[in-house]
């Protein structure tokens, strides 16, 4: 339950503000359907973190001991550093949503803007240090629905009245106190 409850906080978090939210803010004034551009951002948020946790679980036992501590732990400190720049979604990103319908376009456009993303990320770590898929990617999915969802439904009134600076500073803080704990739990077994 702890990985469900840390993946669902991490991503929820670190999800605001960023490119992910642009896109959803974006999908919401063009198509003005809610529903399903709601449920294209759960399918492709489902389909891409379970491989970003099947990712991370594989990593996880490719490295073993003291060497997976240190790239879990740095892996970490760096999404902490990530997390304080902020996201923009590029020209040519809102270029490419045309035509079909909403959920389509949500749900091939929210997949391919999430690879390579801090919570993609975030997931594979995640899922490295709790080694569950299952618990991972429903928390990290539940996490980026609590983020997402919200700016579908209210739209750019409520997500221009976030501070999304202090919000960035509490995901980088979260991150790199996460890092810092398993450095410190690494290090613990060294000396």
């Amino acid at each position: 339950m702890e990985s469900f409850l840390v993946s669902t906080g991490v991503v929820a978090i670190a999800e605001i503000g960023d490119k992910t939210q642009l896109l959803a803010l974006l999908l919401s004034a063009r198509f003005r359907k809610p529903l399903p551009i709601i449920l294209g951002i759960l399918a492709a948020t489902v389909a891409n973190h379970a491989l970003a946790a099947l990712a991370g679980m594989a990593l996880a036992q490719w490295l073993q001991g003291d060497v997976f501590q240190w790239v879990l732990g740095v892996s970490f400190i760096v999404m902490g550093l990530w997390a304080l720049k902020p996201d923009t979604l590029e020209d040519n990103e809102r270029q490419r949503i045309t035509g079909a319908s909403a959920f389509l376009v949500t749900l091939v456009a929210f997949f391919f803007v999430e690879i390579g993303d801090k919570t993609q990320v975030a997931t594979m770590a995640l899922a490295a240090k709790y080694q569950s898929v299952i618990w991972v990617t429903a928390g990290t999915t539940l996490g980026m629905m609590l983020a997402n969802v919200p700016v579908v439904l209210v739209g750019e009134a409520a997500a221009s009245r976030l501070p999304l600076k202090a919000i960035r500073i509490t995901a980088a803080c979260i991150f790199l106190a996460l890092g810092i704990m398993v450095l410190l739990n690494a290090s613990h077994f060294i000396g």
